[in-house]
């Protein structure tokens, strides 16, 4: 049940009289006003709604080419990164062959070294045994 503010003047005004029930109506206007004057900051209208969904979307869309930016920037680290890594592995492979292949030098170098020596030792022995 809604009552205007003229047909709660006509009630009160037949109840307590017509200066008593100005003065309530008065009363009561004020009180709304303020409750409304209280509560119009919280409050949000169509418009603010509408600002809101605006730039929520505005944001949602740049998130999305931040997002997009990232991937893009990503993959170029990642390209980037696989290219060095297959490029440190053939250096590495390079590096390795060619300390093996040192030191196989560097092994049979020494055997023919070792060969030569027990071979002058054995001839060393072989000449002090036939002499005796």
């Amino acid at each position: 049940m809604e009552v205007s503010e003229v047909q709660l003047f006509q009630i009160l005004k037949e109840r307590i009289g017509e200066e008593e029930a100005r003065s309530l109506a008065e009363y009561v206007e004020a009180k709304i006003e303020k409750q409304f004057d209280l509560k119009k900051d919280v409050l949000a209208t169509k418009q603010d709604i509408a600002e809101l969904k605006i730039e929520i979307a505005n944001v949602r869309n740049e998130l999305k080419l931040e997002i997009a930016d990232l991937r893009t920037e990503l993959k170029t680290d990642l390209a980037n990164l696989r290219t060095e890594l297959k490029t440190d592995i053939a250096n590495l492979r390079t590096e390795l062959k060619t300390d093996i292949a040192n030191s196989r030098s560097d092994v049979i170098k020494w055997m023919f070294i070792f060969l030569f020596g027990q071979l002058a030792a054995i001839y060393a022995i072989v000449e002090y045994i036939l002499k005796k």
